[in-house]
């Protein structure tokens, strides 16, 4: 079954499709274009299981997901049996459609979902909860190859136009806290399938990074009267040596106490809580900045750079929604051409990081390679 909605902006079409296990399927298409029509999800896939655990951490208070059914997930195929292809007549893949510009799809393999509801605040007990949420994949083009750098000023526009209207979709669910979208890329990464696409995490709780930030917003907030992100942004901007970019509405600069080699924060002049709330303008100059600074992650070396790309949204809601603002975080562990940042002791066990490269050397360096 398929139904053609419209995106607020009203200059994306996009279009409802659902697979062959129950999975919503939706297909975004490019401006002033219309989306490709999907065919019938002719594959017979097992009915969709129960959702896994999510188990309370109490020396923590973290809620911590087991998910054993991800370990029969597809893992690095070949191109020819990608499940982020358009399909053929000869091969059935995740996508029912021989062409498409861009897709978002429920993961088959979710860590959290399908199914809906709300958890409780602690579990003083050992005993797990149902993990309630929804996974979903973003496919961002049909090329096998390729990445969200390479894309073109309209498909880069048509996937921020994506991120929003499954922000506002997702927030609006039962029981969701927080929406995560975010992308891993390469296999140093950890990545399992090559297809350029990143995915979107609809959790039923607050994460502990994002538990973190919120209090420390929300405490600036209180304090000040004015935004945390809004004062690192003007002084930022105003001291300078940390500065990659500034652009109408976004600016991009290395954090004070950035924790990996290369690490660059993407910022939102005006103070919004997510992709949903950006207006036209914003999102036209988002889709190029960010794509833009892709590509200087790329440029620093020969070889494609791997990088975990992270869009921290405000909290559904509460006031921590009302003091935290929409930012990139780009990481890559990546601190020489040929060597790798690994989590040893001190980071990994304590959350204490060590970084080897200054933050104002970042910096130059990628303002010395940005397009």
């Amino acid at each position: 079954m398929s139904v053609t909605g419209r995106i607020p902006s009203g200059l994306i079409s996009h279009r409802v499709h659902h697979l062959a296990d129950g999975r919503e399927a939706i297909f975004f298409a490019d401006a002033n274009a219309i989306a490709p029509e999907p065919a019938p999800d002719a594959r017979a896939l097992d009915p969709r299981g129960e959702p896994g655990q999510l188990r309370y951490d109490r020396l923590t208070g973290d809620w911590v997901a087991v998910a054993a059914h991800r370990q029969s997930r597809t893992y690095l195929p070949p191109k020819e049996e990608c499940p982020l292809c358009p399909s053929t007549q000869g091969r059935h893949s995740e996508i029912p459609a021989e062409d498409f510009h861009v897709v978002v799809f429920e993961n088959r393999f979710p860590s959290l979902g399908p199914d809906l509801g709300r958890i409780p605040a602690a579990a003083p007990v050992q005993v797990p909860a149902p993990a309630y949420g929804r996974c979903e994949v973003v496919v961002f083009t049909p090329e096998h190859e390729g990445s969200f750098a390479s894309l073109d000023d309209a498909r880069a526009r048509t996937v921020i136009d994506a991120w929003a209207q499954r922000t506002a979709a997702l927030s609006a669910m039962e029981g969701i806290a927080q929406v995560f979208p975010f992308e891993n890329r390469g296999q140093d990464i950890g990545v399992t399938l090559h297809h350029p696409h990143g995915q979107i995490y609809a959790y039923p709780y607050l994460t502990p990074t994002a538990t973190k930030m919120a209090a420390q917003a929300v405490a600036h907030l209180e304090k000040t009267g004015r935004t945390l992100m809004g004062d690192i942004l003007d002084f930022e901007r105003k001291e300078g040596t940390r500065m990659v970019a500034a652009g109408e509405h976004f600016s991009v600069f290395v954090p004070f106490a950035a924790r990996w080699p290369l690490e660059a924060h993407l910022v939102p002049h005006r103070h919004v809580p997510d992709f949903a709330a950006l207006n036209e303008a914003e999102k036209d100059e988002l889709a190029v900045v960010y794509r833009d600074l892709l590509r200087g992650f790329d440029a620093l070396y020969e070889t494609p750079t791997p990088y975990i790309s992270a869009w921290h949204q405000a909290p559904v809601a509460g006031k921590e929604r009302e003091a935290s603002r929409l930012h990139l975080q780009l990481t890559s562990p990546r601190r020489a051409a040929d060597k790798l940042k690994f989590l040893a002791g001190s980071e990994a066990a304590m959350g204490a990081f060590i970084n080897d490269v200054p933050a104002e050397q970042t910096a130059a360096r990628l303002r010395e390679v940005m397009p």
